[in-house]
């Protein structure tokens, strides 16, 4: 999501600034997209299992929600997923504009390159998924509780701390990186397809408007970053979902000796619930896909903008 600046690496301390710019888009992205994403994990966890209550719809799952629990319910999960999207999503911006950089070196700069966009976005995924996989199992773990769960009530957790203590003291620590092989896949994969379709829709529209009034309208290129990054989100998703699904699967499973290969869960789920169970929460992931993404674009930009980075 970065563009190509005409400040280096090495110009003082400027290049933190990118990440500062990353916390504020994952505040966002969370801020908009938290519920739609409580919504997906209880179905992923409802619409795949053999026993429990299964929801006709996104619609379904979030009525429910509102009508036992009201808002709140929708946020359940929500206190780690601010810390762990503002530090994620710090690192994945800040990593991918610094690996851009880097990969670029004196290459003219005459549009994206995907041979530099997929590299730096793969390499940003795989440093995240190490910061992501913990607070998304806590996240996930706190979701399914609540509306409609079957986690006996002498096994909920009373809050995203004591759900990541009671995680460590009964699983180890490398139990609170449960899911990191689907977390691993899906990160690299996910922003690989996101970063290119975002640069690429974001540099021809802008050459659209180059030699219009519009090209530096404030306004304008909110909507720009609206569109592209809204876009993006959805073919990221669209891409990924089932490694998501594999990782929900993973991580909620009461089970210490439960599969944890992803390829093999979604075997497993495609014979249980079919092609369709591989993408369960696929309406609600979409939906959530456009405002989340668009909103983590515009907050990312115009932070930029605040911070004093030029780009071209």
């Amino acid at each position: 999501m970065v563009e190509e600046r005409k400040t280096t690496t090495g110009e003082g301390l400027g290049f933190y600034k990118e990440y500062v710019a990353g916390m504020m888009a994952g505040l966002a992205t969370v801020a908009v997209g938290h519920p739609f994403d409580t919504v997906k994990v209880k179905l992923q966890k409802h619409n795949t299992d053999v026993q429990g209550l299964r929801y006709k719809n996104g619609l379904h799952c979030a009525s429910r929600i509102l009508q036992t629990e009201g808002v709140k319910g929708l946020y359940r999960g929500a206190t780690s997923s601010f810390l762990g999207m503002a530090f994620e999503s710090s690192l994945m911006f800040g990593i991918y504009s610094q690996a851009k950089l880097f990969l670029r070196g004196t290459l003219p700069d005459d549009g994206p390159r995907p041979e530099i966009i997929v590299p730096s976005a793969m390499f940003g995924g795989a440093i995240i998924s190490f910061v992501l996989c913990p607070t998304e199992l806590v996240k996930c773990r706190m979701q399914i509780q609540g509306t409609d769960s079957f986690v006996p009530n002498f096994r909920r957790y009373s809050s995203p701390l004591n759900c990541a203590v009671q995680t460590i003291k009964n699983d180890g620590v490398t139990g609170i990186f449960r899911g990191g092989s689907a977390t691993l896949l899906r990160e690299c994969v996910g922003n690989a397809v996101f970063f290119t379709v975002y640069e690429y829709l974001r540099y021809h529209i802008h050459s659209k408007l180059e030699d219009t009034k519009l090209k530096d309208g404030y306004l304008v290129d909110m909507g720009i970053g609206v569109f592209t990054g809204g876009l993006g989100g959805i073919a990221c998703w669209s891409a990924v979902l089932p490694f998501d699904v594999a990782k929900t699967i993973i991580q909620t499973s009461p089970d210490k000796a439960t599969e944890r290969n992803p390829l093999k869960v979604l075997s497993s789920i495609h014979k249980r619930a079919g092609f369709k169970g591989c993408y369960a929460g696929l309406g609600p992931t979409i939906v959530r896909a456009f405002p989340a993404n668009a909103a983590a674009i515009v907050a990312w930009e115009f932070s930029m903008k605040m911070l004093g980075i030029k780009r071209d």
